[in-house]
C-alpha cells in the first residue's frame, strides 16, 4: 500500500480511540472513520509523527471545540451526506504511516486519503483547536509509540 505524505489538512481513514475508550482499557478505536491531520512533525529518529482529530455525525456536546464541514466539502471528500463534525477536543498522534490506518470504503483497497480540507477550512480547525488547547480543553491519546 502506498501511503500519501502526511500534511495538514489531508484527511484520511483511521481507527480513532476516543479518550472514554482508552480510560475503559481499550487499545483499538471501535470505528474507523474519517479524521483530518491537524499537524505533523519529524521525531529525533526521523520519523513523521501525525495528530488526527475525528470526524462524526454526533452533534458536539460544545460546539466551540467543534468545527462543521460544509456539505460541499463533504462531496468533494466522497463522504455522506449527512451533517459531519471536526472535533476538537480529542485527537489521537501516532507515527506514520500506522497500523489503524484503514482503506476508504468502496473505493481503491489502497487508498486511506479522501482528500484535503480546503485551506480556509483547515485554518478555522486549526484556531479553534488552538484556543481549545489554550483552554486545557485539547486531549490527545499517543498511539503506536
Amino acid at each position: 500500500m502506498a501511503f500519501p505524505t502526511p500534511v495538514p489538512g489531508l484527511v484520511v481513514r483511521y481507527s480513532f480511540l476516543w479518550s472514554h475508550e482508552a480510560r475503559a482499557g481499550a487499545e483499538e478505536g471501535r470505528k474507523d472513520r474519517p479524521c483530518a491531520v491537524l499537524l505533523t512533525m519529524r521525531s529525533q529518529r526521523g520519523r513523521d509523527v501525525v495528530t488526527v482529530l475525528p470526524i462524526t455525525h454526533s452533534p458536539p456536546d460544545d460546539p466551540a471545540f467543534a468545527v462543521e464541514i460544509p456539505p460541499a466539502t463533504k462531496k468533494r471528500l466522497g463522504l455522506d451526506g449527512e451533517r459531519s463534525w471536526i472535533i476538537l477536543s480529542e485527537a489521537n498522534r501516532f507515527f506514520w504511516p500506522g497500523p489503524d490506518l484503514r482503506p476508504i470504503p468502496g473505493g481503491d483497497p489502497d487508498a486511506v486519503a479522501y482528500g484535503h480540507l480546503p485551506e480556509a477550512l483547515y485554518d478555522i480547525v486549526r484556531e479553534k483547536w488552538l484556543e481549545a488547547f489554550d483552554k486545557g480543553r485539547a486531549g490527545q491519546i499517543a498511539r503506536s509509540e
